[in-house]
């Protein structure tokens, strides 16, 4: 034998002359294999529970997000290709020319873009919190009592990064939409980040019941090919699209009144027609548009007599005529 095999045996020996109980020379499969089969059920079983919790959690959220929504008539996703495009721009003024347009308290926005939410800005709300009560979380109200919800709104500052994965993005939007006290809406709009990722998708499952969805371009042949998969996406996850708006679509010179195409023109139009969608309108570019974002004061408000106010509601109008006509069918 070599030394390594006597220890054992040498240990037990000396234990015995001590007037110690011998130890065990050999492992004993048995008992190991028992605690082991022990620890696994006590691990099964608490696994088991935390599953039944979070099902519990997940059934009463989804209870209570059918009854949120069951009170909001309409809701219309803004979704683009590509960023850069002015999609939360237009998402903001579409919700103040239903608000003009007879909706006025009775429009809400949801800005779902997770790591870069915009809209609070755009309506002067920076810095507010929502308030909670018992019922649960209540909107920041906005311009002409639009109500808003943002992740701006839980940021302890303008600077403060979310860095998350999605599923917790998945958590937050459910959450949006289920612990918010929206109340009696008209239309919600959802103001979604660009590309067809997490945040999208999560919309797409939570609300199936969506009217649909307007798709935000630009003239350029680039913002064309992209639009293409947002358009794909859509109608793969069965979500009505209710029609491509163009954005930037030309600048209209203040002083001459002259147009030139900065990012070329009818874009938007020529992809509607090779998609067979409908086509909303072109909203040229206003310089007022930004200017007005920044300070936090809605441009058709400002300037209801300019040619993308009117644009604007021209396309309201059209996503009306749309809703009316599902609404029938």
């Amino acid at each position: 034998m070599e030394e390594e095999d006597l220890a054992p045996v040498l240990s037990a020996e000396a234990n015995a002359s001590m007037g110690l109980p011998r130890k065990k020379s050999t492992f004993d499969l048995e008992e190991a294999t028992e605690a082991i089969l022990k620890y696994k059920g006590v691990f099964e079983l608490t696994s088991m529970r935390k599953v039944a919790e979070r099902e519990k959690q997940f059934s009463e959220q989804e209870q209570k997000l059918r009854a949120r929504m069951i009170k909001v008539r309409h809701k219309i996703a803004v979704i683009s290709g590509k960023g850069g495009v002015g999609k939360s721009t237009v998402a903001v003024n579409l919700a103040v020319a239903f608000a003009m347009h007879g909706h006025a308290e009775h429009i809400g926005i949801l800005d779902a873009d997770i790591h870069g939410p915009s809209i609070p800005r755009m309506l002067g709300l920076t810095g507010q919190r929502l308030q909670v009560g018992p019922p649960g979380a209540f909107p920041a109200s906005g311009t002409l009592g639009i109500k808003v919800v943002s992740m701006d709104f839980l940021l302890p500052d303008e600077n403060a990064p979310v860095i998350w994965r999605g599923p917790l993005k998945m958590t937050a939007i459910r959450q949006f939409l289920s612990d918010i006290v929206w109340g009696e809406l008209d239309i919600l709009l959802i103001d979604l980040p660009p590309g067809t990722g997490d945040e999208p998708l999560s919309i797409a499952q939570l609300l199936p019941e969506m009217d649909g969805v307007v798709i935000v371009t630009i003239p350029s042949k680039v913002s064309q090919v992209v639009v293409k998969k947002s358009v794909t996406f859509a109608r793969q996850l069965g979500m009505p699209i209710i029609g491509v708006i163009e954005n930037m679509s030309g600048f209209i010179c203040p002083h001459c009144g002259k147009k030139s195409d900065i990012f070329e023109s009818g874009g938007g139009h020529k992809i509607a027609e090779e998609l067979n969608i409908a086509f909303l309108g072109s909203i040229p570019i206003d310089q007022e548009i930004c200017e007005d974002a920044d300070r936090g004061e809605p441009f058709i408000v400002e300037h209801p007599n300019s040619a993308a106010s009117k644009s604007f509601m021209e396309i309201v109008k059209k996503i009306e005529d749309f809703l009316r006509q599902k609404a029938k069918k």
